[in-house]
């Protein structure tokens, strides 16, 4: 039996049956992660022994027959901006290098509490700004299923550890499609879910009004019930709302479901505008495939309209980096993260701490968003970016009116190689444009694997209305189904 291969529900399964310990599970991907690691460098940091730890206390309530936790056994990396009292929170940077959090974030107690078990602390860009997770002070992240790629990004070490079996689950945010496309250049499952339905308390922002932190699987049905898990109410987070809807937890049996029973009679809106200039045909074609799965299956598909979807990356970036500038003047050298040596005045202690520690994609992001905000710009561009949100915002509610989900292709470009984005720095902007409008109306949206294409693979994004979470991982469950039986 190949530990590392098993899904987070058979490990559970296993665990309960007594045919696997914690240990077991633990010693495995640790061995899985030694193999792998100098490759791929997925991790900043790992918990070897706090994680043996953990699994210790799992099989002794296996013994002494007591209740046991949804995540019971299963391994889970942490994108290092969720804090973690354990071990450091770095979040890629050379600011926040030696940074040991006082407290856990609730997503990080959450796990605990339900006897999941925490292998380390996995690689990012920078403050989780960037596309490909080359922008880290610790080095670059490869992808796993060519060494040649970016994992994509922020979330590319979340990503490729579950990808190259290092874990079982892994979480991450997602502020742009930081989630999902990372998900589909690693060919995983990635879930966003709704802005307020998992806590953000305990991490780092970059831009509080679009943070999100989701989830990665290998299969939609692991990465469901991660989310499960984590979903909830929080009072010590002001952005956290009491879901209407719940959330669904999916039974065992699932997969010996037929997958008609998923998608049957399911309205799908996919937005005309989504074919455009900037989209590889190769990713078009794929997708027109894609629909054709889901007209197999039952599912009834309609083009829909989604006007102002060709100004969502230009309102996101104006929105995001006024946000970061903000959220990033926290950092001056004074009260926490690195100090520069050398100063004589505060202002020279202030602007040396930050121009030493600070990578060069966090500075421009913050002098875009100064720009952005300062006097005499501000109504010109902050203020016209908050009016287009509203507009993308009304734009989904028409079409939810009518449809369940939306399908759009994850990202318009394939993974691409190592170094791109140096000489082609437009590229990491074109992979956020069918994913950060989605952050900006607050939704959930999900990146399931398609294929390939000429090798590469290729994610298909499943959007759903706010805080329905139950129609993507449906629709998700029902594709990846039909995929399998070769529909």
């Amino acid at each position: 039996m190949d530990i590392v291969k098993l899904s987070a529900l058979e490990i559970r399964e296993k665990i309960y049956n007594k045919e696997l310990s914690a240990r077991d599970v633990v010693k495995a991907h640790l061995e899985q992660i030694e193999k792998k690691e100098k490759d791929i460098h997925a991790f900043i940091s790992l918990n070897k022994e706090e994680a043996l730890k953990s699994a210790d206390k799992i099989d002794s309530k296996v013994r002494n027959g007591e209740e046991l936790g949804v995540l019971v056994g299963m391994t889970i990396g942490i994108k290092d901006n969720i804090v973690t009292k354990d071990s450091k929170t770095t979040c890629g940077s050379k600011m926040l290098e030696n940074f040991h959090s006082p407290y856990d974030a609730t997503v990080i107690e959450t796990i605990k509490k339900s006897d999941g078990i925490i292998l380390g602390k996995t690689n990012m860009d920078e403050f989780a700004m960037g596309s490909s997770t080359e922008t880290s002070y610790f080095g670059d992240t490869k992808n796993p299923v060519n060494m040649e790629l970016v994992p994509g990004g922020s979330s590319g070490g979340s990503a490729a550890s579950v990808k190259s079996n290092e874990v079982t689950l892994s979480l991450g945010t997602d502020t742009g499609g930081s989630i999902r496309q990372p998900a589909s250049y690693c060919d995983v499952v990635g879930i966003k879910p709704s802005y307020g339905l998992v806590s953000r308390y305990g991490v780092v922002s970059m831009a509080n009004t679009l943070d999100t932190v989701g989830v990665f699987g290998r299969d939609v049905l692991d990465a469901a019930l991660m989310l499960s898990a984590i979903s909830g109410y929080d009072k010590k987070d002001s952005t956290s709302v009491k879901s209407p809807n719940g959330t669904v937890i999916i039974g065992k049996d699932v997969k010996k479901v037929d997958p008609t029973e998923y998608i049957k009679g399911m309205k799908i809106g996919v937005p005309k505008e989504i074919f455009m200039e900037e989209i590889d045909k190769r990713v078009q074609e794929k997708l027109n495939k894609a629909m054709k799965v889901f007209e197999s299956l039952g599912a009834h598909i309609e083009e829909v309209s989604l006007p102002h979807l060709k100004y969502g990356l230009s309102t996101y970036h104006i929105i995001s980096t006024a946000e970061i500038s903000s959220n990033l003047a926290r950092f001056d050298g004074v009260r926490y993260g690195y100090r520069a040596k050398e100063y004589t005045t505060l202002d020279e202690l202030y602007v040396n701490s930050r121009s030493e520690a600070f990578g060069e994609e966090v500075k421009r992001r913050i002098m875009l968003g100064t720009y952005y905000l300062s006097k005499g710009h501000g109504m010109d561009y902050y203020k016209k970016a908050l009016k287009l949100r509203t507009l993308i915002i009304e734009d989904f509610g028409k079409v939810f009116k009518d449809q369940d989900i939306i399908l759009t292709p994850t990202s318009p470009v394939l993974p691409f190689e190592l170094g791109k984005t140096k000489k082609e720095p437009l590229t990491k902007d074109l992979t956020s444009l069918f994913t950060s409008p989605v952050n900006l109306a607050g939704l959930c949206a999900m990146s399931v694997p398609c294929g390939t294409i000429e090798g590469l693979p290729f994610g298909l994004q499943i959007i759903g209305d706010k805080f329905k979470e139950a129609n993507i991982i449906r629709a998700g469950l029902g594709f990846e189904g039909g995929m399998r039986n070769g529909l």
